[in-house]
């Protein structure tokens, strides 16, 4: 059960100004930072995804959810980095090379934060050069998004050019399936933000 189950009910709600207005009140109380993101607003994002996986919740809700909960970072950052806070790992994700769409990797990378992660979010039309950049810049996993069938075979560019160098590569999008990533040599894949989230803990080998 959430410590603060009023936090809890208004990320899982989407209720971005509740959950603003809550967070400065136990920051306000000097409740321990980690626990305000650990024993509320991480657990009612895993919430929302489990019920995206049993469609019962739908993308909308996961968006508004994770809007909700960025407010609620917005506020902690600056005092987990105070505190020394240490993510649960630090991931890239970007979409690639001749692709701009960024709605499913937008949701990825916020159910991603909203798990305990340091997220660096290269944006879209990413080339190899950029991902390698994450790599050298600490990233342990890649995320590589791609909504077009188009783009999908640079996907395995990247995978190839990656290779050895110590990020666990993972692959989504709408066209993209796990013979794909079988195919190109990725070391995972997922087919929504809630399955991104348990494929990254597994790659870097974190209980779920």
């Amino acid at each position: 059960m959430a410590r603060n189950e009023a936090l809890y009910e208004a990320v899982l709600k989407g209720k971005r100004k509740d959950v603003a207005v809550l967070v400065q009140e136990d920051i306000d109380a000097n409740v321990n930072v980690e626990s305000i993101l650990m024993d509320s607003m991480v657990p009612a994002m895993s919430e929302i995804g489990d019920r995206f996986s049993r469609n019962e919740a739908y993308v909308p809700e996961m968006l508004i959810a994770a809007r909700a909960m960025q407010a609620g970072l917005d506020l902690l950052d600056p005092l987990l980095q105070e505190a020394g806070h240490e993510p649960i790992g630090k991931v890239a994700i970007g979409t690639v090379k001749g692709d701009l769409h960024d709605i499913g990797k937008n949701l990825v990378a916020m159910m991603l934060k909203g798990a305990g992660f340091e997220v660096m979010d290269l944006g879209v039309d990413c080339d190899v050069d950029k991902y390698k950049e994450a790599v050298e810049g600490g990233a342990q996993v890649i995320l590589l998004s791609a909504l077009l069938t188009t783009t999908m075979p640079y996907m395995k560019e990247v995978v190839s050019s990656l290779s050895g160098c110590g990020a666990k590569i993972l692959i989504g999008g709408a066209p993209v399936t796990q013979d794909y990533a079988n195919e190109i040599g990725a070391d995972g894949y997922s087919d929504d933000a809630n399955t991104a989230v348990k494929a990254t803990k597994d790659a870097l080998g974190i209980a779920a």
